[in-house]
């Protein structure tokens, strides 16, 4: 009987339709060649990624659990039985870092209460490569996910965030629905102080990539179409 636990792979994705291996190192589709188990968001993206970056895998020997807003809390344990078996487990993204905005955090949370080993893969995460480009502060910076959609809690959330940044030199990062881009570009514009900055990071590392730091006053100036685009917001008062 194998007593020796297997490990828990963090698998980074891309960003977008790029080949994998543009923006992925050789480590990741080693470590994919080897595990046939993934803990995976999405099966038919998932097994498009994993034919893309290892087209020489058996699809057939996959086994794969789903975690996504379907799955049951109460099933996330068993996802690791195979660990606790000495097989390795590989968390797969849907885009960017497992366990960063992103559910895997739970299984990783699972996998160190039962002392099962986690290794994290390189990869590219959206919003550490938006704070490297945005030139505001990366020594100090918090993602706070998606805004309010209802108009007056979001203005409400967008001064505090604001506040937040100024009183504690802290860039505030966040996210929008692609199909409200715009709607949030001009909402920053207009509720944000004149001279507080303003970062917009959109498909990033993808041949459209857009970056681009403005005073909110610029932004009214300078129009760019974010329609459908991923995108990251930035803030930062000085």
């Amino acid at each position: 009987m194998n007593t020796q636990k297997g490990k828990l792979y963090l698998i980074p994705n891309t960003l977008g339709d790029n080949e994998p291996l543009e923006v992925l190192p050789i480590t990741v589709k080693e470590t994919i060649n080897k595990i046939d188990t993934f803990i995976v968001e999405n099966d038919k993206a998932a097994r498009r990624f994993i034919k893309r970056i290892c087209p020489e895998k058996s699809q057939p020997s996959l086994h794969l659990f789903h975690l996504n807003k379907f799955t049951n809390v109460a099933d996330l344990p068993t996802f690791l039985n195979p660990c606790l078996q000495g097989i390795d487990v590989g968390l797969l993204s849907d885009a960017g870092c497992p366990g960063v905005a992103d559910p895997g955090a739970d299984i990783v949370k699972i996998a160190h209460e039962k002392s099962i080993k986690v290794i994290p893969l390189v990869g590219p995460s959206s919003i550490l490569m938006a704070i490297m480009s945005s030139g505001m502060n990366g020594q100090s910076f918090a993602f706070n996910g998606y805004l309010p959609i209802d108009k007056g809690e979001r203005k409400s959330e967008i001064k505090r965030l604001e506040r937040l940044s100024f009183e504690h030199n802290q860039s505030q990062l966040f996210i929008e629905t692609p199909y409200r881009n715009n709607k949030m570009l001009d909402d920053l514009s207009s509720i944000l102080e004149n001279n507080t900055h303003v970062c917009v990071a959109c498909d990033i590392t993808l041949k459209s990539e857009f970056i681009k730091t403005l005073t909110a006053n610029q932004w009214k100036k300078n129009k760019v179409d974010l329609h459908k685009r991923p995108t990251i917001f930035i803030i930062h008062k000085n």
